[in-house]
C-alpha cells in the first residue's frame, strides 16, 4: 500500500513537471512564446483539477499543500484557487468504528463510559483527523465555569488510523521530487527545498501530538486572555492524549462564509480588520503565530446582544473571531522579530532603506544583491502602489507592471532574494491570511492597518531607546562621580613629591591628557543630554526634555571652555 501510494505522487509531479518543461521552458525557446500564453489558463486548470482529485483519494500531505494553495488567491491564478478551494470541506471521514477504536485505545475506556455521548458522524474532517461532537457529564466541567449540572458539548479530534506510516511515505515522496527541482539552478538559488520539507517534517509530527496542541492552545488562549473580541476554546485534559484531543465546542460560522456572516449582521471589512490585527500581535508582540489559518480553522460566533444596564454601556462585543486547531504553530527568535519589527516599521513609514535593512536582517537577500538598485526600486513600489487596497492592487494594469519591469529589469532578472526556512512558515501564515483578508474585503486596505501598528512600534522603540540612554547617563554619572577624586589624588601625590616628574616634555603632555579626558568627558555629556532630551519631546515630555535640553546646552558651555583653554596651552 505505502510503495505504490510512494510512485503515484512520485509519477504526479514528475508529469507536472515535464509538463511544465516543455510548455514553459522549450515552446518558448523555439519561437512558439505565444501558444504557450495563450493555453496557460486551460493547462493551470488542468493541473489543479487532477492535483484535487489525487488529495482527496489520498489524503494525508497532500491535503495540507492544496489547503494552502487555495488560499493564495492575491498571487495565484483563479483557475487554480476555484479548484482547490473544494479541498477545505471534501477530505472522506474515515469509518465510525475505527475511531472509535482509536478512542477507546487512547483514553482506556469505553466510549460509553467516556462521553455521554458521541456523535457517530463526523463535525468535519480534516488531513490528519476528524473532528466529531459529544457531550461530557458535569463532573467535568471545572474547565468551563459552568454554574449548573447539564452536560457540557465538546469537539472530539481524532487522529486518523495509520496517519505516521502516511506522513513518512507522503513526505519521502515529496522529498524525492524536491530533491529533482533542486538541481534546477534559478530554483536553488532562491529556495533549499529539501531543507525547507525537513522543516516541514518537524511541524507535521508537532501536529499530530495532540497533547502538544493543547498545550499550544492554552497558550494562544493566556496570549489573547485580555481581549474578549477573540475566542479560544478550552482543553479538556481528562480526555486528552496524544492522539485524542477534547476541547470547549465552539463551532460558528466558517470565515469563508461571506453569506452567512453578512445575515448576521456582521461587517466583512470588520472581520478582516480584526484576523489582521490579531496576527500584528501574535507575530510582532506574541512572538508566538497560529501558523495554519485555513479557513477551516477561523469561526465568526455571534453573540446575543446585551440587555438593561450592559447594553447602555456596550461592555460585551457583538461578536468574536474564534481560532481552532493550533496543532501548527511557530515561534519567532529575537533576532526574527527584530527583522519583523524593522520590515513593518519600514513599511508603515514608506522608508525604502529601512527595508532594505529589513531584508538583510532576515536574511532573505542573496550575497550579491544590489543594496542601492533594490533601494531605489522599493522607494518607486511606495510611490506607485501605497495606499492602494487589495481590489486596486490586483486591478494594476499590464502596461504599469510592463513600465515597472523595465525600469528595473536588471533587478528583476536577478532576483535577488532566497527563502530561509525560518520564516518559511510565518511566510505561509501570511500568505494564507492575505488571500482570506481578500476574500472576506476585496476593498481591504492593508496600508490601513500596517501604518498605526508601525507607529506604535516606533513608539516604543523610542520608549526603549530613552530607556538605554538613560542607564548610559547613569553609568557615565556614576564614572564622573569616581573619576575626578583619583584624578586629584595623583595631582596631590605629584605636588608632594610623591611622583616624581623631572622631564617638561612629560608634564606638558600630562596636561594635554588631562585636557583632552575632560573633552571627552564634557562630548560624551553633552552628547547624552541631547538624545535624551530629544527622545523625551518625541513622547510627547516636553518639560523634562526641555531640562536635559538646558543640561545639554551647558555642557556645551563647558566643552568649548575645555577647547579654548586647550588651544591657549598649545599657544
Amino acid at each position: 500500500m505505502y510503495k505504490s501510494r510512494y510512485r503515484r505522487i512520485v509519477l504526479f509531479f514528475t508529469r507536472i513537471i515535464i509538463s511544465s518543461i516543455y510548455w514553459d521552458l522549450f515552446l518558448p525557446r523555439i519561437g512558439f512564446r505565444q501558444s504557450s500564453l495563450n493555453s496557460r489558463s486551460r493547462r493551470f486548470r488542468k493541473y489543479a483539477i487532477s492535483f484535487r482529485n489525487l488529495a482527496i483519494q489520498m489524503g494525508g500531505v497532500l491535503i495540507k499543500v492544496g489547503q494552502f494553495l487555495s488560499s493564495r488567491v492575491d498571487i495565484l491564478p483563479k483557475e487554480v484557487t476555484e479548484e482547490l478551494v473544494g479541498l477545505q470541506d471534501e477530505v472522506p471521514p474515515v469509518k465510525f468504528d475505527a475511531i472509535r477504536k482509536v478512542v477507546e485505545n487512547e483514553l482506556g475506556n469505553t466510549l460509553a463510559s467516556l462521553f455521554l455521548t458521541f456523535d457517530e458522524k463526523p463535525l468535519a474532517a480534516a488531513s490528519l483527523g476528524q473532528v466529531h461532537r459529544a457531550t461530557i457529564a458535569s463532573t467535568y466541567q471545572v474547565a468551563f465555569s459552568k454554574s449548573d449540572s447539564s452536560p457540557s458539548a465538546v469537539a472530539v479530534k481524532v487522529q486518523r488510523p495509520n496517519i505516521d506510516r502516511i506522513i513518512e511515505t507522503d513526505l519521502s515522496a515529496l522529498q524525492t521530487v524536491g530533491n529533482w527541482l533542486h538541481r534546477y539552478r534559478p530554483l536553488r538559488k532562491h529556495a533549499d527545498i529539501p531543507e525547507l520539507l525537513k522543516e516541514f517534517a518537524v511541524i507535521l509530527h508537532q501536529e499530530i501530538d495532540y497533547e502538544n496542541e493543547a498545550r499550544n492552545a492554552e497558550t494562544f488562549a493566556k496570549n489573547f486572555s485580555d481581549d474578549p473580541n477573540v475566542r479560544v476554546p478550552v482543553v479538556v485534559w481528562s480526555h486528552t492524549k496524544r492522539r485524542v484531543l477534547t476541547l470547549e465546542d465552539v463551532w460558528a460560522i466558517k470565515i469563508t462564509d461571506y453569506q452567512a456572516i453578512t445575515q448576521a449582521g456582521i461587517s466583512r471589512s470588520e472581520v478582516a480588520s480584526r484576523l489582521l490585527n490579531t496576527y500584528l500581535q501574535q507575530i510582532f508582540e506574541d512572538a508566538f503565530f497560529h501558523a495554519d489559518p485555513h479557513p477551516g480553522n477561523l469561526f465568526v460566533n455571534p453573540l446575543p446582544m446585551p440587555t438593561g444596564f450592559e447594553y447602555l454601556k456596550q461592555t460585551k462585543p457583538k461578536w468574536q473571531l474564534t481560532f481552532v486547531d493550533f496543532g501548527m504553530v511557530g515561534t519567532i527568535p529575537p533576532k526574527l522579530r527584530a527583522g519583523l519589527r524593522e520590515l513593518l516599521i519600514g513599511v508603515g513609514t514608506q522608508d525604502a532603506s529601512r527595508v532594505v535593512k529589513a531584508y538583510q536582517m532576515l536574511d532573505v537577500l542573496l550575497p550579491n544583491a544590489d543594496i542601492t538598485l533594490l533601494e531605489k526600486a522599493e522607494a518607486k513600489v511606495f510611490e506607485r502602489f501605497w495606499g492602494k487596497n487589495m481590489s486596486e492592487l490586483m486591478s494594476i494594469s499590464k502596461e504599469e507592471m510592463r513600465e515597472f519591469a523595465n525600469d528595473y529589469r536588471e533587478l528583476i532578472y536577478s532576483m535577488p532574494f532566497q527563502v530561509p526556512q525560518n520564516i518559511i512558515f510565518l511566510a505561509r501564515a501570511v500568505g494564507i491570511l492575505s488571500g482570506m483578508c481578500t476574500g472576506l474585503d476585496p476593498n481591504f486596505n492593508v496600508w490601513d492597518h500596517l501604518a498605526p501598528f508601525a507607529q506604535k512600534l516606533i513608539a516604543d522603540e523610542v520608549k526603549m531607546n530613552r530607556e538605554v540612554w538613560l542607564d548610559e547617563f547613569m553609568n557615565l554619572a556614576k564614572a564622573l562621580f569616581f573619576v575626578p577624586p583619583k584624578m586629584q589624588t595623583i595631582l596631590d601625590r605629584m605636588d608632594r613629591g610623591d611622583i616624581a616628574v623631572r622631564t617638561p616634555e612629560v608634564t606638558r603632555q600630562t596636561q594635554r591628557l588631562e585636557g583632552a579626558l575632560h573633552q571627552v568627558v564634557a562630548g560624551i555629556i553633552f552628547s547624552a543630554l541631547l538624545l535624551s532630551g530629544t527622545q523625551l519631546l518625541l513622547e510627547g515630555k516636553e518639560i523634562l526634555s526641555y531640562i536635559f535640553f538646558t543640561g545639554a546646552v551647558i555642557s556645551l558651555l563647558r566643552l568649548w571652555q575645555i577647547a579654548r583653554r586647550q588651544h591657549n596651552n598649545k599657544i
